[in-house]
């Protein structure tokens, strides 16, 4: 069985709950379900890149949130920028409670829909890419997301991901040095770094 959050279409049969949560000065009310990821709650490192995400630093352009999950990340980032969040994951029943969750917390700026990571990105080039990276998918996964973000970002852009330590956050670190030429460490906590780097 699909189970996974990873999966195209999980098959877990549907629970779907309903709760709110305040991200960047904002309180959102979340639709989860069964087969995404962290449905209780938002993950406590989505939380921490969006404490230390600054979007007054980026070039002009929208921003790609990769395995965006129900949204939390993508949709707190669109309420607090005035400009185009695209959001992907390959989990079908992840984009649709995304699409749910940007009507019923009334956000437009977004454009949500299914992608296996780049595949099927709607634009070339974009000022940020943010990712809470499926872990459990597997480091070639992760990397790749890492390794081919460098290519749709516009000069000065950013890539920004929040891994723990003991899943891989060392590794991370050091793919987005050898792609970028680059890499800080924005913030550690808990166990939880959140790396930068940015096409230069």
């Amino acid at each position: 069985m699909a189970n996974h959050y990873y999966t195209n279409q999980p098959e877990t049969p549907h629970k779907r709950a309903e709760w709110t949560f305040p991200l960047r000065g904002k309180t959102f009310h979340f639709v989860t379900d069964t087969g995404v990821f962290s449905k209780k709650t938002v993950d406590f490192g989505s939380r921490v890149l969006l404490d230390h995400f600054a979007i007054e630093e980026l070039p002009a352009g929208g921003i790609l949130d990769v395995g965006c999950g129900y949204g939390p990340i993508g949709l707190a980032l669109a309420s607090s920028a005035e400009r185009m969040v695209e959001m992907v994951d390959i989990n079908e029943r992840a984009v649709e409670l995304a699409k749910e969750n940007a009507r019923i917390n009334y956000l437009t700026n977004v454009a949500i829909h299914s992608s296996n990571l780049y595949d099927a990105i709607y634009e070339e080039k974009y000022a940020a890419i943010v990712s809470n990276p499926p872990i459990r998918a597997g480091k070639k996964v992760v990397h790749e997301i890492l390794e081919a973000a460098y290519q749709h970002l516009v000069e000065a852009g950013t890539l920004t991901v929040v891994i723990q330590k003991k899943q891989g956050a060392p590794s991370a670190q050091k793919k987005m040095a050898e792609t970028f030429g680059n890499v800080e460490v924005v913030k550690k906590e808990k166990g939880y770094y959140i790396l930068k780097s940015q096409k230069r």
